[in-house]
């Protein structure tokens, strides 16, 4: 008889002992693996029986279920709670949000109304968040909410806790925000505000790049075809943005020219923006005396509005608003102020080394404003207005040198003087991280980025 028949043999001898129990399980596999062991000397064999050959055996246990009453009931002993968010609209009142927020609750109500914390909510602006705990009840557990002060840099956490007793107790302590950094772009096609909408930046972050690239900048005079790219500072709470912070870095590109500046803290409170190889971007004169507005007559010859003839008009009209703010471009000493024939309500401001300039039309003076007293880069002078030879309201501005007008859009003026080498090394490391990230933002690098992603 062939070593295969005999395995065949014993094989089906061992399955008339496999039965339910451990013991004849172990058995039967001990028994294969000698029987197997014992013509392995003399055959190649299979190590295992065909799966198909082995009986099997299916168990199925039928499992009663409590009945649904009985369930249902068990489910009314436990205590449930509810966690709810709702956005504050206009002319919510306390009572009117606290229903939007499920909460069923007189005594919360009452406590919301009354005491001095908890009345504070109702001062939150609309669309800022409020969360709540209930239980199934409609009773208050908890609410929470966030207030931000005037300036927006200190965030405070409200929150009104039930107590063991039933009784509630608010508490208002400053909230610990998570920092991020935020980068953004944008492209011109009408206005920069235009733009910085379209790329969801806030105004506050729009206003800072303004004043950023300002003394290089005329923002009045932007191209289509301009662009930027902002990195800056935003802070959160539980996943909602509270307010933005300072601009960090920021390039900009203007009539195929681009600059860029960083931040750069120079300690004990002071710093300022930087261009990439430490030059200061503060310079002693501004580009404008009003804040971001368009130019309705340049530095040319042209026709008088009133007299008819053509005369050099020997400054610049900025069109704004009657008492649109009027801003020194440079520090100084105010040298005349008060009416001047043609120019109307006037102010001379004498700056070093021969400069002085001059704002014409006004309707009023700032407060407080007389010959010899000192003003600062960005001060208020006084108010745009129409007095003088002006056919509306306007700002006329002139830029002098040892008493003769100059263009002050195309003026070469003096620059603040640059980092100080001890400091480089740290002002390097930070333009390096800047400028890596201003590299991801162009449109070449977006473009590889994403057919890599696509791979």
């Amino acid at each position: 008889m062939r070593p295969t028949d005999k395995l065949l043999r014993l094989i089906a001898s061992i399955r008339l002992f496999t039965g339910s129990s451990r013991v004849s399980r172990i058995a039967t596999f001990s028994a294969l693996g000698l029987a197997v062991c014992a013509v392995g000397a003399t055959a190649v064999v299979p190590l295992a029986p065909d799966a198909a050959d082995i009986p099997s055996r299916r168990v199925t246990e039928q499992l009663e279920l409590p009945p649904l009453e009985d369930q249902l009931a068990e489910i009314a002993k436990q205590s449930h709670q509810y966690v709810r968010e709702e956005t504050i609209r206009r002319g919510d009142t306390m009572s009117g949000l606290l229903l939007r927020l499920g909460v069923e609750d007189s005594a919360a109500d009452k406590f919301m109304k009354t005491d001095p914390v908890a009345r504070e909510l109702m001062q939150l602006r609309a669309d800022k968040t409020v969360r709540v705990k209930t239980n199934d009840d409609g009773d208050l557990e908890w609410l929470q909410s966030t207030l931000s002060s005037g300036d927006g840099k200190t965030v405070r956490n409200l929150e009104v806790r039930r107590q063991p007793d039933g009784s509630f107790v608010a508490t208002d302590n400053t909230a610990n925000l998570e920092r991020r950094i935020e980068m953004a772009a944008g492209n011109i096609r009408s206005s920069l505000f235009a733009a910085t909408d379209e790329a969801h930046i806030s105004d506050a972050i729009s206003s800072q790049i303004v004043a950023m690239f300002e003394t290089n900048i005329d923002f009045r005079r932007l191209q289509r075809g301009d662009k930027f790219n902002v990195v800056y500072e935003s802070f959160w709470q539980n996943g909602q943005l509270v307010r933005t912070g300072r601009v960090l870095a920021g390039e900009f590109t203007n009539a195929g020219k681009t600059f860029q500046s960083v931040w750069f803290d120079e300690g004990a409170g002071q710093g300022g923006y930087y261009s990439f190889d430490g030059r200061s971007l503060k310079k002693a004169f501004l580009k404008s005396p009003l804040e971001f507005t368009r130019v309705s007559s340049g530095f040319s010859m042209r026709v008088h509005p009133i007299s008819g003839q053509w005369k050099q008009h020997k400054g610049v009209d900025f069109a704004a608003a009657s008492g649109t703010p009027i801003r020194a471009t440079a520090d100084g000493t105010i040298d005349s102020v008060g009416p001047s024939g043609g120019y109307g309500n006037l102010v001379v401001v004498k700056h070093y080394s021969g400069y002085s300039t001059a704002y014409a039309h006004m309707s009023r003076f700032a407060a407080g404003l007389r010959k010899g007293a000192r003003v600062s880069q960005g001060e208020v002078i006084g108010y745009v207005g129409s007095t003088g030879w002006s056919t509306g309201p306007h700002l006329h501005y002139e830029f002098r040198v040892n008493n003769e007008p100059r263009d002050p859009l195309t003026a070469v003026v003096p620059e603040a003087p640059a980092l100080a080498s001890s400091d480089m090394p740290r002002f390097k490391s930070m333009v390096a991280d800047m400028n890596h990230r201003f590299v991801l933002m162009r449109p070449e690098r977006q473009a590889e980025i994403m057919k890599l992603a696509s791979r």
